[in-house]
């Protein structure tokens, strides 16, 4: 039966949950002194329920990684045009996890060296010129950066990012797999 994606997710953190609970009940029962009587004994005994705890995970394990192929799957055929880039989900996140934040740093790093250029160059009483613009005395500093694109390109950054959560967040919820 197909379940969308944001289902997907929620019972793969659910299964991650009950996993965790069933190795603690496990190790709760690993060993015992022979004098005491087995408390599971009418349900086959201990060291039976280790055994089908043990392939109980290994059947919720193959859960996770059924439900992980489909979202895989999808993320890999479903495209999403944002700002005019189209990419596939996975290429979207792929890029935020391992392109965007390099980007994000370095447009901010512009941002606040382009902020010290001014305040060095108000410190020194000079001018600080664009890079095609005549500088009026030689002491003045020349700012090799389109100052409008960077606002331009950290505007649109913001903007990407908000619209590439709330794509994500919509085709979650509506994307099928099979479940």
């Amino acid at each position: 039966m197909p379940i969308t994606i944001t289902e997907a997710l929620a019972e793969i953190k659910t299964i991650g949950k009950r996993i965790e609970a069933k190795r603690d009940h496990i190790l709760s029962y690993l060993a015992r002194q022979e004098g005491v009587k087995d408390p599971l004994e009418k349900d086959g005994g201990s060291a039976e329920m280790i055994r089908r705890e043990r392939q109980s995970i290994s059947d919720l394990e193959d859960r996770i990684v059924y439900l992980r192929r489909g979202i895989l799957r999808a993320n890999s055929t479903i495209e999403i045009t944002i700002n005019g880039s189209t990419r596939s989900i996975a290429d979207w996140l792929t890029w935020r996890r391992d392109v965007q934040p390099g980007q994000q740093v370095l447009l901010t790093r512009l941002r606040a060296g382009l902020a010290q250029v001014r305040d060095q160059a108000k410190r020194q009483g000079v001018q600080t010129v664009a890079k095609d613009a005549d500088a009026k005395v030689p002491q003045d500093l020349v700012v090799n950066i389109d100052e409008a694109e960077l606002a331009r390109q950290i505007e649109t950054m913001e903007d990407t990012m908000g619209q590439l959560d709330g794509q994500l967040s919509l085709k979650n919820a509506t994307v099928q797999i099979d479940g």
